[in-house]
This record gives C-alpha cells, structure tokens and sequence, in this order.
C-alpha cells in the first residue's frame, strides 16, 4: 500500500505559524490532483493545500483550529486504493458526466435558440461545473453567453462561498446572540489570526513609537472638475474608472521625493532610507484590515495606479493576496470616508514611519479670496513616528500634499 504525506507549504520567515482554518475533505473521499483539501490560516493570508496526487484521504493528522509549522504533515493519501478503485469510479463518472451533458445540453438547446450554439469550450465549463444558464446574464451580442460570463459567474461564486466562510462564526454568534437577548446571555468566538495580529501591531506601536498626527483640509474641487471633463474619456480609453486614488498616490510620491526622511524606517540603532517608493494601501475585508502594497509607483500612470489598486483591492476581498503582495511598503494610504469618516487618526503601519488619512468628502462653507463659497473639501490626518520626522518636516509634507492636490496639474508637471 502507498501512501504520501500531505504537508503544510513553506510558509515565508516572517510567518512563524499558522492554524489550520478548514478541511474541504473528509477522511475516505476520494480526491483528484490539485483538489483544494483545506485551507490553513496565517496572520496575513489564507493558503489552500492542494491534493499533491490522485487517491483516496486516508487520514487527517491535524483538526481545524491546530496549529501548525511548515513541513508538518496534515494528513496521508492513499494512491494504491484509488488505483484499485479506478475502473468502477471511471464508469460511474462517465454515466454521470453523460446524463450531465445531457442535461447541459437540452438546457442549452432550450435557452440558446435565439442566441446560436455555443462554443464547445464554453459548453464543457458549463457541464464541468454544473451550472444553471438561467442565472447567467449574457453580454455577448443578442444576449449571448460568452465564455467571460461563464467565468465570470464561477468566480462571483467562488467568492460568495469564501464570504459565508469568513462569516460563518461571527453570523452564528450574532444570531445566536439576537436569540438570546432577553437571557442576557454571552457569546465567546476565537479572534481569527489576522484580527489577533493586527491587535498586537497596534498595541506595538502605541508602546515603541512616538506618534504624533497633524491635520489639514484640501479643497477637491479642482479633482472632482478634472474627473467630470475627463473620466469619460479616460474609461475609454484605458477601460478603469479615474478614481481619486491615482491623485494621492501622485502626491504621496511627490512628496516623498521632497521629503526623503518620510520614506524611511528606524531599524535598532540606524535610519533607514528608502529610495524606491512602495505604497501600502489599506483594504477592509471580512477577516480585518490588510495592507496590500503597489509597487514602484514612480514608474506608473494614472491607469496603472487605478488598475492596479482594483486588482488589490478585489483580491483582498476574495482571500487571494500573496505574502508578496502584502509584504513591504514604505508609507500607507488609508481611506477612511468609504465608511462615512469626517476625521480619525490613522495608526502607523510598522516599520513605516507615516500614513495619511483621507477622509468623507463634505460641502462647507470656505472662505475664498474674501468670499464665502460651498466647496466640497476633505480633512486629511498625517500620523509619524516623531523619533524620525520633526513636526515642521509632517506639516511641511501634508502642506505640500494638499497643495498638489488644488492643483493636479503639478502633479504631471512634478513641480
């Protein structure tokens, strides 16, 4: 009898361990190679473990909520039963498959007839996964389905299964809780490891840095006009919405350039200077706030910054970052006005030595060249570790940042 471990991955050295989230297979399922067993849980991302062959799962070594090092065996599979088993499986399957495509089939038949007959690629993804054409909206010509709408709609699914999981403990505890109100009873679920790790950051940095966190506003109207006059063409054109991320993402990069003891970190006894700029930008997602980081964002345009944050950002929603995507980063951006935030004071992501704030973009009443005028202005907050940036240096920055800001032609002009 053969049999082959199933190992925890390598996990990067700044992940010492990680807990093991949840088990998609049950002992004595048979499983394909590359079937996701189980997902594992580090303070930053989830991994799926994949099935390293064909066979059967013969044992599970370590329950959901172990922890877990790399290189530590999580179960066994057995190739030899599987092999054995083969024949009978493969004649089932191919009935199955059959009446499957079938059925596909007539449903095709059925719900294409104005549409013509679909490929017979986008026919074996739709058989492959079981899907029901009635839930898929076409956006070919006439309503036909193209193969981007089918896999589309797996991964629309995908995410909805990831989401409930994520959920699953704190919805059962919130209704748990609604139920039980008049009891005054208690509900108690394990912090997940993202949420325990960015407690221990936070606490980390009120205890080893001296945060300081001066404020300011910036008129947006000049953004919102060039955004009105050109974000048409720039969809067009570059198929991303003009966002008003790519502004600040320029202006951080412009001001970090002027003010290079931003861009740094102390380490122990020495300063260190970055002269590359990697920006965090900080994502909520149903497991806690992460930092994905867009890099070498002197070398990018306004397109690249919007697509590239989108990509960040759907990734994180979906559990899909990598522990490169999220490791590094010389300064955050944080914005806090998606939830309605007027004015907060952002924490500083550790080793960076500053973040800046965006917050709710409000009309008020400004004075303006001695008149008073509605403008739609924002409050912006710089936090920085004082041990490194003097305060004249912090405001000089966040002064710079909202002058770039009224006036985005500098920004391309980088003056």
């Amino acid at each position: 009898m053969s049999s082959i471990d199933i190992l925890v991955p390598n996990l990067p050295e700044s992940v010492a361990d990680a807990t093991v989230a949840v088990w998609h297979k049950k002992s004595g399922d048979t499983v394909k190679q590359d079937d996701i067993l189980l997902e594992i849980e580090t303070d930053k991302i989830m991994l799926e473990v994949p099935a390293p062959n064909t066979g059967i799962l013969e044992s599970i070594s370590e329950q959901e909520g172990s922890i877990v090092v790399s290189g530590q065996i999580l179960g066994r599979l057995n190739i030899d039963q599987c092999v054995s088993q083969k024949d009978t499986k493969k004649i089932f399957q191919d009935q199955k498959s059959t009446t499957s495509v079938a059925s596909q089939e007539h449903i095709l038949t059925r719900d294409n007839e104005n549409h013509n007959i679909l490929t017979p690629s986008i026919r074996k993804l739709i058989a492959e996964h079981n899907l029901q054409l009635t839930n898929i909206q076409g956006s070919g010509i006439k309503g036909r389905l193209t193969r981007q709408d089918i896999e589309a709609h797996i991964h629309s699914e995908k995410k909805t299964h990831y989401t409930d999981q994520e959920n699953n403990e704190n919805v059962v505890a919130h209704r748990h809780i609604k139920n039980t109100k008049n009891d005054r009873k208690e509900t108690r679920i394990i912090m997940n490891r993202l949420r325990k790790k960015i407690s221990e950051r936070l606490l980390a940095v009120t205890n080893t840095t001296a945060m300081l966190t001066t404020f300011n506003e910036v008129n947006m109207q000049p953004i919102i006009k060039l955004r009105k006059k050109y974000g048409e063409l720039f969809e067009k054109r570059y198929g991303i919405t003009l966002g008003i991320m790519s502004f600040y993402v320029k202006a951080v990069l412009e001001g970090l350039r002027h003010f290079p003891e931003i861009n740094a970190s102390i380490d122990g006894e020495e300063i260190v200077y970055y002269h590359y700029f990697d920006i965090s930008i900080a994502v909520s997602t149903v497991r806690g706030l992460i930092t994905p980081v867009l890099r070498d964002i002197d070398t990018l345009s306004m397109s690249d910054i919007e697509k590239n944050i989108k990509s960040l950002a759907e990734k994180g929603r979906d559990g899909k970052l990598t522990i490169e995507e999220l490791s590094g980063g010389n300064f955050t951006i944080t914005n806090g006005g998606v939830f309605g935030s007027l004015m907060s004071t952002p924490i500083i992501n550790p080793p960076q030595s500053a973040i800046l704030g965006m917050h709710a973009i409000k009309d008020r009443p400004i004075a303006q060249d001695g008149q008073i005028a509605i403008l739609p202005m924002m409050y912006l907050a710089l936090s920085y570790d004082h041990r490194l940036i003097d305060g004249k240096d912090s405001v000089r920055f966040l002064v710079y940042i909202k002058e770039l800001l009224e006036d985005p032609t500098r920004l391309f002009l980088e003056v």
